[in-house]
């Protein structure tokens, strides 16, 4: 990695610049706002664009020469972020269709992205007053709420369940992902499955309160950068369908591949659930 110093207490920086655009899409979350609508269909608020200019005013006052990925912003070109060792990926509000349908499941992500891996991420969740923190170097994941600090560890296994909960998208279940699930159902006892909406779900798995996450359907990589970050440094890892890490900033576009996310990631998933499609 490129020898960079990060500076002092910048994961400290990090939770207030989260919360601070959180208060913004907050502020905007209480009145009758409008929604436009992106050239893919997606919605975009004030809130998004708020949160954007917050958070990259403040990453270039924090890190002036480390380079920033927002999903409000112009995708650079390849070419130009291929040569990147290290640069910020931002998704000022993810779970915009939550936002707009005001249940409450959006969340604000920043993540520091290392030669191709997330390093160090944080995932406010403006509604709960709550911010995850993980770092994947010193693999220390915590949780920032009303009720205090405190680390956060995912369910580990020492033998195959009988009982699992599997977290699913709360707007977009595909039929191939129903069928799945349904495979799921038919090697466990017991299935919970819940659904839930941004990058909560990545958070729940971090915290123990599900085991398994399989995406089959679109994202992009500033969905879930920061959540990821969270997810390895409690324990947990995100795998595509050759068994191997989600990687970041390998190609033309920045959409991710189909993946499963788990809690434990010294457990063998890959003995215990249906073939992955695609795998």
């Amino acid at each position: 990695m490129e020898n960079r110093v990060l500076p002092a207490n910048f994961e400290e920086r990090l939770i207030t610049l989260a919360r601070d655009a959180s208060s913004a899409i907050l502020d905007i979350y209480e009145t009758d706002f409008y929604v436009e609508t992106k050239t893919d269909s997606s919605p975009l608020t004030l809130a998004d664009t708020a949160a954007h200019k917050i958070i990259v005013k403040g990453l270039r006052e924090l890190t002036p020469d480390i380079p920033i990925i927002s999903e409000e912003a112009v995708l650079p070109e390849f070419s130009e972020r291929s040569k990147w060792p290290m640069y910020w990926l931002v998704d000022p509000l993810d779970g915009t269709k939550e936002f707009v349908n005001r249940n409450g499941e959006f969340t604000v992500n920043i993540a520091l992205i290392a030669e191709n891996v997330p390093l160090v991420g944080v995932v406010c969740v403006p509604v709960q007053d709550r911010t995850y923190v993980g770092n994947t170097s010193t693999m220390d994941a915590r949780v920032y709420g009303a009720a205090g600090e405190r680390q956060v560890k995912s369910r580990r296994f020492s033998e195959k369940p009988t009982e699992i909960k599997v977290v699913a998208s709360r707007s977009h279940v595909s039929n191939e992902l129903r069928a799945y699930l349904k495979s799921i159902d038919e090697i466990f006892s017991g299935v919970e499955t819940i659904s839930m909406g941004s990058s909560l779900k990545l958070c729940a798995l971090a915290d123990a309160e599900a085991d398994i996450y399989p995406r089959l359907g679109p994202t992009s990589e500033w969905d879930i950068a920061a959540a990821h970050a969270v997810l390895v440094a409690a324990g947990g890892q995100i795998y595509v369908s050759d068994g191997s890490p989600l990687t970041y900033n390998m190609k033309e576009d920045i959409l991710n591949p189909n993946f499963i996310a788990v809690g434990d990631s010294s457990f063998s998933w890959a003995e215990s659930l249906p073939a992955f499609p695609g795998s």
